[in-house]
């Protein structure tokens, strides 16, 4: 019995012993401790692998936030910078170099508008490109079955003649080149232009060489190449009264929307002289 006392007595002090290590190696990490003595253990662990004197991160949020940002990512968001800079200085440059050929080319150029071209007159003459040198042309092309706008713009140009002539005489010569060939016969353009200013000369001609005289002056027209004589349908075209000079150079174009007056004084502008 005695034996059997002493050896659970010995057992007890052993298990005394370990138990007493075991929570003193717990103490430093109490639940108020936690945090701290992780970082430590972690800390002292990897000074361990590592080389002393060096600085390391010990976190993966520590190295997201600072090691993004290192010397070369700095130069290269530097250099990133500036060259948009240039980039941006060059084209902008650019634009405004282009603009300023635009104003040039407005202001001293002029468009490529007109061009050879042969027709008929409404007295049943010919009439060529030839035949505009040496006046003041006022050029509109329009169609004899326009309702409204085309007899609007012949009387404009019946009212600029009307004004100009009085200053300058008869240096102007009004041309009235029809769209609408199936149509506008020779003998129905002489009856439409009765009503209007007594010096308007009337073109007309087939198709093909009306759509060549239209596309040298940069005039959009709907008529079909087969189309009707006697069919009822309306012609849409661009509404633009060109002013030529005598060298058959284009000076100006004016449209719908400009009136008599403002037609007049833009052609004065002009110096006009033969």
């Amino acid at each position: 019995m005695i034996v059997k006392l002493d050896y659970f007595w010995n057992f007890d002090l052993k298990m005394s012993k370990l138990s007493s290590t075991y929570f003193r190696s717990l103490r430093p990490c109490l639940p108020g401790r936690s945090i701290q003595c992780q970082r430590q253990s972690i800390c002292m662990r990897h000074n361990k692998a590592t080389a002393p004197g060096r600085r390391y991160f010990t976190s993966g949020a520590d190295r997201a936030a600072v090691g993004v940002f290192t010397p070369t990512a700095a130069a290269l968001f530097v250099a990133t910078g500036i060259g948009l800079f240039y980039y941006f200085r060059y084209e902008k440059q650019k634009l405004l170099e282009q603009r300023q050929k635009e104003l040039e080319s407005r202001s001293v150029g002029r468009p490529h508008v007109g061009g050879p071209f042969t027709l008929t007159t409404h007295e049943n003459k010919p009439f060529s490109d030839k035949d505009l040198l040496g006046k003041w042309n006022f050029v509109y092309f329009g169609f004899t079955n326009c309702p409204d706008i085309c007899p609007a713009e012949l009387d404009k140009i019946g009212s600029v003649l009307t004004s100009l002539e009085k200053d300058y005489g008869t240096i102007f010569q009004p041309v009235f080149i029809s769209v609408d060939p199936a149509r506008d016969s020779i003998p129905q353009m002489k009856t439409y232009l009765a009503d209007f200013h007594p010096r308007i000369i009337g073109l007309t001609g087939d198709y093909a060489t009306v759509k060549t005289t239209c596309k040298a002056y940069r005039v959009y027209f709907s008529t079909p190449p087969n189309a009707d004589p006697k069919g009822d349908y309306l012609v849409d075209h661009s509404i633009y009264v060109y002013l030529m000079d005598p060298n058959g150079q284009f000076v100006e174009a004016f449209g719908q929307s400009s009136t008599p007056e403002e037609v007049v004084e833009a052609g004065k502008k002009g110096n006009f002289r033969v």
